[in-house]
């Protein structure tokens, strides 16, 4: 078997790793090691905060519908089980932005889903 000089290779990853780590404290940019423990815990926290950030999202829009719908005198779990009842599929993310940008549209679907309610209700 040939024998493998690995120079190369382990420069170019560590090279890789150091430029990961710019911009960190202390040793945690030049020494290798060290550089390498704090990418790999930046990548982690990276990864969870792209996952927290969805539900952050949602808290949002949730907020968002609520004090719209407010605005027409349905709760926020009132407006969504009035939605469903009329068959409108329409996803949080879309109705906050309605609520957000279009008041008038908002208020059209509201009216739906009240209508819906008080027909459910009789």
């Amino acid at each position: 078997m040939a024998r493998v000089k690995r120079g190369v290779t382990a420069h170019r990853r560590h090279k890789k790793v150091l430029s990961m780590a710019k911009g960190r404290r202390g040793t945690n940019h030049s020494l290798y090691r060290r550089a390498h423990e704090s990418m790999l815990h930046a990548l982690k926290y990276a990864k969870r905060h792209r996952h927290e950030r969805k539900g952050d999202l949602r808290r949002l829009w949730v907020l968002r519908i609520n004090a719209a719908s407010r605005e027409h005198g349905l709760s926020y779990s009132r407006l969504m089980h009035g939605l469903r009842l009329a068959n409108v599929a329409i996803d949080r993310k879309m109705l906050a932005d309605l609520a957000y940008a279009e008041p008038e549209a908002f208020a059209a679907v509201a009216g739906q889903a009240k209508t819906r309610l008080e027909t459910a209700a009789a």
